[in-house]
């Protein structure tokens, strides 16, 4: 599913427009955005927990050339961990 068709179900399921609909979910994707950047975990009841995971620093080797070694950053990774109401729906 895209934005797009995610806006058009939200729109026809709230009876509301799209406008609002889109308005919605942008809203949505900041609050969440702006959460994982203060490293705040949110837990949505029975979907699920997006939170941010940390990458340590590591050195990666050049398969092609082993003799060239790179040094990757640590890294900050969103991540989403489905909560228990929506596996049981999948299952």
């Amino acid at each position: 599913m895209t934005k797009t068709e995610l806006i058009n179900k939200l729109s026809a399921e709230l009876n509301i427009s799209k406008k609002m609909a889109a308005e919605m979910l942008s809203s949505f994707i900041d609050i969440v955005t702006e959460s994982l950047k203060k490293d705040e975990a949110v837990r949505i009841q029975g979907f699920g927990t997006y939170s941010v995971s940390h990458r340590a620093a590591r050195e990666w080797v050049n398969p092609q050339d082993p003799s060239k070694k790179i040094k990757i950053p640590a890294r900050k990774v969103p991540t989403f961990k489905a909560g228990k109401g929506l596996k049981e729906a999948l299952n």
